[in-house]
């Protein structure tokens, strides 16, 4: 009987280690060789991330030194028109993808047996760190995620009470829309000491928000788009508005470009910097 028990044992034993290493063999992805993206975030988290040769192609945005943070790494790569036809034909290794706008396109490419990673635009720089570890890991560079890691880190202690005393701030973009409370952008505002003028504003979710509402309860400081500082279209025609001016005068209102806080990734620790730098610039 002890026999047969250390016999069933030692059998279960071994179909356990089996089924172990089956399983491990199952979850262990190769490292692609050619990756498409079909995003401008997942463009630069691709660049940051990638072994040059890895990278089949990446959006038509890529190289746009306006929105794109890594245009200039973009140069000579091929760029793609996000059709699932040319994606199909060339067959890459791994499709990278946002979570937005792309859903049928993403459909036939998986039913085609191309694997797809949809990555969607980050809540919190908590979720910002696992995705870059996810892709990292995946591209079979795990290092370069972590290195990126660290230096979002780095500049998230360095700008922590940039602002000596609180003071609300609303980020407010093209057409009135204003920026929800819960965001990577918005999480480094409130670690460096500023208090999110949302709230008053009853848009922690984000939207649009009215001229007369800020004109009426305004922030002490505004964080704008760079490239709003001028009415180009009506988009931008209301940063020039007189009233605004009054409520919050330019010397309150921080700019930064877009290409800084378009896309969660390397341009992270640049946006954080810029912010601080412009803080402590225009701040008392």
């Amino acid at each position: 009987m002890m026999s047969l028990l250390r016999q069933g044992v030692g059998i279960g034993g071994a179909l356990l280690i089996g089924c172990l290493w089956m399983g491990s063999l199952a979850v262990a992805q190769p490292k692609p060789q050619q990756v498409a993206s079909l995003n401008l975030c997942t463009d630069q988290l691709l660049l940051a991330l990638a072994d040059r040769q890895q990278i089949a192609s990446l959006s038509r945005l890529a190289r746009d030194p306006s929105i794109s943070f890594l245009a200039g790494q973009a140069e000579g790569l091929p760029l793609n028109e996000g059709g699932a036809e040319a994606l199909l034909f060339s067959r890459p290794d791994l499709v990278l993808t946002g979570t937005y706008g792309q859903q049928d396109r993403v459909a036939v490419l998986k039913r085609q047996g191309l694997d797809v990673l949809q990555l969607g635009p980050w809540t919190g720089l908590a979720e910002g760190r696992e995705q870059i570890r996810l892709l990292a890991n995946r591209l079979g560079h795990a290092h370069r995620g972590e290195a990126l890691i660290a230096r979002i880190d780095a500049a998230l202690d360095q700008a922590k009470g940039t602002v000596p005393r609180e003071r609300s701030i609303l980020v407010y973009g093209r057409g009135g829309w204003v920026t929800a409370a819960r965001s990577p952008l918005s999480e480094v505002l409130m670690q460096m000491g500023f208090t999110l003028h949302q709230d008053v504003l009853g848009r922690m979710s984000g939207g649009v928000v009215r001229l007369e509402a800020i004109i009426t309860d305004p922030p002490d400081v505004m964080l704008v788009d760079a490239g709003s500082q001028q009415a180009i279209d009506n988009g931008t025609a209301l940063f020039a508005h007189p009233a605004l001016a009054v409520a919050v005068p330019h010397g309150r209102r921080l700019a930064l470009p877009g290409r800084l806080t378009i896309c969660g990734g390397p341009s992270t620790p640049a946006m954080i910097e810029a912010l601080s730098a412009e803080a402590r610039a225009k701040l008392p």
